[in-house]
């Protein structure tokens, strides 16, 4: 077995040549050696979420300032969709400074970037990115979620639960939508069955985060669907409320 490697060492050097190489292919006046030269600089004892942030803003200044011709170069090179449900962080790991392009320098552009999305989200993952959009821009992207959680694509749909979650790891916690929770259940309700496992279990996320805020709501969402609903959205959902002995959450774990 190798050695483990830290995912913040593949923002580096190697990747800003692979990224050069790709995008080169299709804009040709793309700067290699001075992109590659700033971000080998920049990066240096920098941890992951900064050599991300490096790496997207050196891609700025080397695209079009326009944004949506920039869009279109960093779209040639996003590859084909990943047609299984891992490998998001290891696989698509190099567009995650494009999903950080977009998310800094898209929030003009609101539509163009949501598709982008859609599609940095079936090769690596867009739930970091779209934040932004759903705080700043939140009734575009229920319409776009409206579509989406019917999409094919599991990894779409579970753009729509993982993306709007409140408390989504190593993420800034976000308001429920338009500060209303039930307008986070609405998106949940036609995902709680879904039949990809990969979707249910972050809807389950998605309603711990709410039960943390509120137990009595999620609880009784539950108790209404609980015939309707996947068992593992049911327990990854009620799990911190039976770590708390919350009343009725372990009764309903026992049920299913």
């Amino acid at each position: 077995m190798g050695q483990y490697i830290p995912l913040k060492y593949y923002f580096d050097k190697d990747l800003a040549e692979r990224l050069a190489t790709l995008i080169s292919i299709n804009y040709k006046s793309f700067p290699n050696k001075i992109f590659i030269d700033n971000v080998s600089k920049r990066v240096e004892n920098k941890e992951l979420k900064a050599r991300v942030l490096v790496i997207a803003e050196e891609l700025h200044k080397a695209l079009p300032k326009e944004f949506d011709k920039a869009l279109l170069v960093l779209l040639s090179v996003l590859g084909p969709v990943n047609q299984t449900e891992k490998g998001m962080f290891t696989n698509g790991y190099f567009l995650m400074p494009i999903a950080r392009y977009v998310e800094l320098y898209g929030s003009s552009h609101v539509s163009l970037s949501l598709e982008a999305l859609y599609e940095i989200t079936q090769r690596h993952t867009s739930e970091y990115a779209i934040r932004p959009f759903i705080v700043n821009n939140t009734n575009e992207c229920l319409k776009y979620f409206d579509i989406w959680r019917k999409d094919n694509n599991s990894h779409v749909r579970r753009l729509v639960s993982e993306g709007t979650r409140p408390r989504l790891p190593w993420a800034s916690k976000i308001d429920y939508i338009n500060g209303d929770i039930n307008q986070n259940l609405v998106l949940l309700d036609s995902l709680k069955n879904d039949s990809s496992n990969y979707v249910r279990k972050s809807v389950g996320n998605h309603l711990n985060d709410l039960s943390k805020e509120e137990p009595e709501i999620v609880l009784s969402w539950l108790l209404e669907r609980r015939t309707t609903t996947s068992p593992i959205v049911i327990k990854r959902g009620l799990r911190t409320l039976v770590k708390k002995e919350y009343p009725g959450a372990l009764e309903m774990i026992r049920e299913i």
